[in-house]
């Protein structure tokens, strides 16, 4: 069967401020542009509003632009990886992008959905994974509410844990986690008084512990990675 997929968007990119900015050439407005919005020549664009040179000649020249940051489209980018992504996975899939301020989410449906949500969500975790690598907004992926399942399992087995390095004062090791899963862990066990956590290793994966701490301050320092 040959394999469908579907796509929609909303919520393009978010309007910009456009600053002006005024000097005796472009290239000098340009400059000062730059310093202002700190960006890099590359990453700014800009419209002339005036040119025009004064009755002194050219030591009285004054140029006048709008600039502004250029926005990349990330849903753009994001609906680019996806669609050469879908090509070469054999499942009948379905995905909507949807942008709310700071966050892209994408809900994934389709008859092959299941896959996705086979060994704990490992392909939808590393496809979010993926997509965070190459979006510079944060991208969040569920399907069928995956996302909120998994975090009560994940709330309610952290609070398990600390509940029990309360009582003994004895600190915990958990299995290998990803970024994902390790956060949930760590706000979870950080609003229990006493108590704060650690990420240990290095790479994607990493265990957390949980562990009694002494003073705030000390909680302060390892409740963040």
């Amino acid at each position: 069967m040959e394999k469908e997929v579907k796509r929609n968007h909303l919520n393009g990119p978010q309007p910009v401020e456009k600053k002006e900015f005024t000097g005796r050439s472009l290239e000098d407005v340009l400059s000062l542009a730059e310093h202002v919005l700190k960006v890099t020549r590359e990453e700014l664009d800009y419209e002339i509003v005036t040119e025009k040179t004064r009755l002194f000649g050219l030591k009285n020249k004054e140029i006048v632009i709008r600039a502004w940051p250029r926005q990349v489209n990330e849903i753009n980018v994001i609906e680019e990886f996806l669609k050469k992504l879908m090509d070469h996975l054999p499942f009948d899939l379905t995905y909507e992008i949807k942008r709310r301020e700071q966050l892209i989410y994408v809900i994934f449906g389709g008859e092959d959905r299941h896959w996705l949500l086979k060994d704990e969500g490992a392909l939808l975790l590393a496809i979010q994974h993926l997509l965070n690598k190459i979006s510079s907004v944060k991208v969040q992926v569920d399907c069928e509410f995956f996302r909120r399942r998994k975090e009560k399992q994940l709330r309610e087995y952290a609070a398990e844990i600390a509940q029990k390095v309360k009582e003994t004062g004895q600190e915990e090791i958990l299995d290998l986690m990803n970024p994902y899963e390790r956060r949930i862990v760590h706000i979870a066990v950080n609003q229990i008084p006493g108590l704060t956590t650690e990420s240990l290793g290095d790479g994607f994966l990493k265990k957390v512990k949980i562990f009694k701490v002494n003073s705030p301050s000390q909680k302060r320092r390892f409740q963040q990675e």
